[in-house]
């Protein structure tokens, strides 16, 4: 197999490159569109009047999770129909919808609305984006190309931060915040900011070409060779698309959602439904949901817990890029290893900080090194992962289930932190957190196959072939 013909010219490369920037575009307005609510939050509250609901402030913040849901559901077996462009035209529009429309309502209802149609477009983005971009890389830069999307999913957040803090206007002490601009129309531009990046990928994602992997398999050959030329040239495009031919053999039967139930299917779909699912119950996310609580009992003050939240949206664009640098050459298994029992470890410590009260700079720099850990393992590689061991022909309603079993558990995380915050008290929730992380390290050391440097039809290939019986 050739591994690098990509690098038969810079146009080649150039090329790829862009395309893949463009798709992952859709990761920079999942991580905007997932953030600025906090930053909005202290606003539309009082100016919907439901600062004093708890309902409702939950119903507020949690709408957009099911919006990822629905969004999730229709994705996979939408792609696999029509392809994955026409998805993400859909998601670049919703999104824009969705920006325009949340800042411009008067009523909390209608702002629930919106915040569930940019639910759907998160949904679609981190369904498609991570698997389009694996569908056109070469296998030997897969990896870091992949987690291009993580690294925009994490500009996104970075970029809501601070678009929060330029647009809102200093809040004097005991000062109507319903009678201030911040009150009336900050909160509406920290979500019309959304909309140049939206109206960007909308206008893009026109220009990019339809995946040659979902095209192969629509026997569109021709189209799908043309593409892949662009890739990496004419012997790379030749090759792939007759590795292509042979993954798919002789049947020319479409990918059925029955079919990720079947024999050697099962399993891979178990790796892929654990391993998102993991992702979110390995607990990092309520370290970015939850800063303010975490940060207060480790006895900080406001102004400190700002700084610290862009001190760890930092050390997460960060470590990320070291992902990207690393995942190509250390391999996707040894990075998920090396992430979990990372966590578990630092965890451990962390509980301990809250068991026996040790506050400040102690538990500020284990919740910089738990963040790093993840935005250099877990966060980027899973969906390397999820886009690689999944078969051609049922690879979107595969990611599909994928991405549903993510958002699920990203929501029973969200929704049990304060829950076991209250009961286990921080430290035995961080321990607990650990305990987590700990059985995520005897899965993925158990069941997940090395993938680096491998074609998606060598990937394919190795997970449903049968293995010999030994003699």
């Amino acid at each position: 197999m050739l591994n690098i013909p990509y690098l038969c010219s810079m146009k080649n490369r150039n090329y790829l490159f862009l395309i893949s920037l463009v798709s992952a575009m859709g990761g920079l307005l999942f991580g905007y569109d997932w953030v600025v609510i906090g930053g909005a939050k202290p606003f539309y509250e009082v100016y919907f009047d439901i600062a004093g609901s708890a309902s409702m402030q939950g119903w507020v913040m949690g709408s957009a999770i099911l919006g990822c849901l629905c969004g999730v559901m229709v994705s996979g077996s939408l792609s696999e129909r029509f392809g994955r462009k026409p998805l993400m035209i859909v998601a670049a529009f919703v999104f824009l919808v969705s920006a325009i429309g949340t800042g411009m309502v008067d009523s909390v209802t209608w702002f629930i609305v919106y915040r569930l149609v940019g639910g759907v477009a998160i949904g679609i983005a981190s369904n498609l984006s991570p698997m389009y971009i694996a569908e056109v890389s070469p296998s030997a830069i897969r990896g870091r190309f992949v987690s291009i999307y993580q690294l925009a999913i994490v500009l996104g957040i970075l970029g809501a931060q601070v678009a929060n803090w330029l647009i809102a206007d200093p809040i004097l002490d005991g000062e109507n915040i319903l009678a201030t601009w911040n009150g009336q129309m900050g909160w509406r531009w920290m979500f019309w900011a959304e909309t140049l990046p939206a109206l960007a990928y909308f206008v893009l994602v026109f220009f990019i070409p339809e995946s040659p992997r979902w095209l192969a398999n629509q026997q569109q050959y021709d189209r799908a060779e043309k593409i892949l030329t662009n890739i990496g040239g004419a012997d790379y495009a030749k090759q792939e698309v007759a590795a292509i031919k042979f993954a798919a053999g002789s049947s020319t039967e479409k990918g059925s959602f029955k079919q990720l139930w079947e024999g050697k299917m099962l399993k891979i779909v178990v790796i892929g439904i654990v391993i998102a699912a993991f992702q979110q119950w390995c607990g990092i996310n309520v370290i970015f949901n939850y800063a303010q609580e975490i940060f207060s009992s480790a006895g900080y003050g406001v102004s400190d817990i700002l700084f610290n939240i862009i001190i760890t949206g930092l050390t997460n664009v960060v470590f990320t890029f070291i992902g990207m640098y690393t995942v190509d050459k250390l391999g996707r298994r040894a990075l998920m290893v090396f992430g979990s029992i990372g966590l578990a470890f630092i965890y451990a410590l962390l509980g301990a900080c809250f068991y026996f009260e040790i506050r400040g700079i102690a538990v500020l720099l284990l919740v910089m090194a738990a963040i790093a850990t993840y935005a250099m393992t877990l966060a980027p590689i899973t969906w390397v992962v999820l886009s690689e061991i999944f078969p051609n022909k049922i690879r979107a309603m595969a990611m599909g289930v994928a991405t549903f079993a993510l958002w699920t558990a990203c929501f029973v995380l969200t929704y049990t932190f304060p829950l076991l915050n209250k009961s286990l008290g921080a430290s035995g929730t961080f321990w607990l957190y650990g305990v987590v992380c700990l059985l995520g390290f005897v899965f993925i050391k158990k069941n997940l196959p090395e993938t680096k440097g491998k074609s998606l039809e060598q990937i394919e290939k190795e997970l449903t072939t049968p293995k010999p019986l030994e003699q």
